[in-house]
C-alpha cells in the first residue's frame, strides 16, 4: 500500500449525505420524535441517490434505534422517528462480545463501575420514587416460586436498570441497559448450565433484597458494596458453569 493510499480519506458511501442531513434535522428540531420520514422515492430524488441506497440508510437508522420502519400502508407504515439509544449499542456490543473482541470479564468490570457509581449518586439525589416502585415490583415478581430461569434473567436485568436510573443520568442508564443486553446470551447459557440453580436462585433473591433495602434507605455506600459483591458472586458462578472464551 502506498503512503498516499494509506493516508486517503475513507470512501464516502452514497447514503452518507442522507444520514448526515437526518442528524442535522434532529438537532435543529426540524424532525421530531414521532415524525414520519418522506417516502423512499422522495428521499432518493432529493439526495440524488438510488432507492437501494435509501433503503440501506433506513436499515442503518433502524438498527441504531433512530427509526422504526415497517412495510405496508397506514399510520404505522414507513419510517417513524423514535429514540431507543440502547438498541443499537446493545446489538453492537453483543456481536463484539460474541467475537471475543470484548471479553465478558471487561463487561462485568464496567457494570460494576457504573452500578456502584449510580448507587451512590442515586442515594444523594432527591426523587426517584417511580424507579423505586418499579424495582420493588420487579423484586416481587422475581420472588415468584414458579418462576423459570429465562423469566428471572429478564426481570433481573430490568431490576438493575431500574436501580441505575435512580442516578438521573440518561447516558449511564442507556449504557447499563446496553451492557446488560451485550452478554444476555452468555448469562442465559450460564444459568441453564448451573446444576445447583435452586441454591443460586435463593442467594440471588437474598442479594437483591439486600441491595434494594440499602437503596431504599438511601445508603449509597452500602448499596454500592452489596452490588459489587452480588455481581462478582454471580459471575464467579457463571465462569464455573460456562468459562468465557479467551480474548484474542
Amino acid at each position: 500500500m502506498t503512503s498516499a493510499a494509506a493516508g486517503a480519506a475513507p470512501r464516502r458511501r452514497t447514503y452518507d449525505a442522507l444520514l448526515q442531513d437526518i442528524e442535522a434535522d434532529l438537532r435543529s428540531g426540524k424532525i421530531k420524535l414521532g415524525d414520519r420520514l418522506p417516502g423512499e422515492r422522495t428521499l432518493a430524488e432529493n439526495y440524488g441517490i438510488s432507492r437501494a441506497s435509501v433503503r440501506e440508510a433506513i436499515r442503518i437508522l433502524d438498527a441504531m434505534g433512530v427509526v422504526r420502519s415497517s412495510v405496508g400502508s397506514g399510520p404505522t407504515s414507513g419510517a417513524i422517528v423514535i429514540s431507543d439509544p440502547s438498541a443499537g449499542l446493545s446489538s453492537a456490543l453483543r456481536l463484539h462480545v460474541a467475537s471475543s473482541r470484548l471479553p465478558v470479564e471487561d463487561i462485568v468490570q464496567t457494570r460494576i463501575l457504573l452500578e456502584t457509581w449510580t448507587a451512590q449518586a442515586g442515594a444523594a439525589r432527591s426523587g426517584g420514587e417511580a424507579e423505586l416502585e418499579q424495582a420493588a415490583r420487579l423484586l416481587e415478581a422475581m420472588d415468584d416460586p414458579a418462576i423459570d430461569r429465562a423469566t428471572f434473567h429478564e426481570l433481573d436485568a430490568r431490576f438493575h436498570v431500574a436501580l441505575s436510573s435512580l442516578a438521573g443520568n440518561a447516558v449511564v442508564a442507556t449504557m447499563m441497559e446496553s451492557l446488560s443486553g451485550s452478554i444476555v446470551g452468555y448469562v442465559k447459557g450460564a444459568m441453564d448450565a448451573m446444576e445447583s440453580w435452586p441454591e443460586v436462585l435463593a442467594v440471588l433473591r437474598s442479594q437483591h433484597h439486600g441491595i434494594f433495602d440499602a437503596v431504599e434507605a438511601r445508603d449509597g455506600e452500602l448499596a454500592a458494596r452489596r452490588l459489587r459483591e452480588h455481581i462478582e458472586w454471580f459471575y464467579q458462578r457463571a465462569r464455573e458453569a460456562v468459562p468465557p472464551l479467551p480474548a484474542p
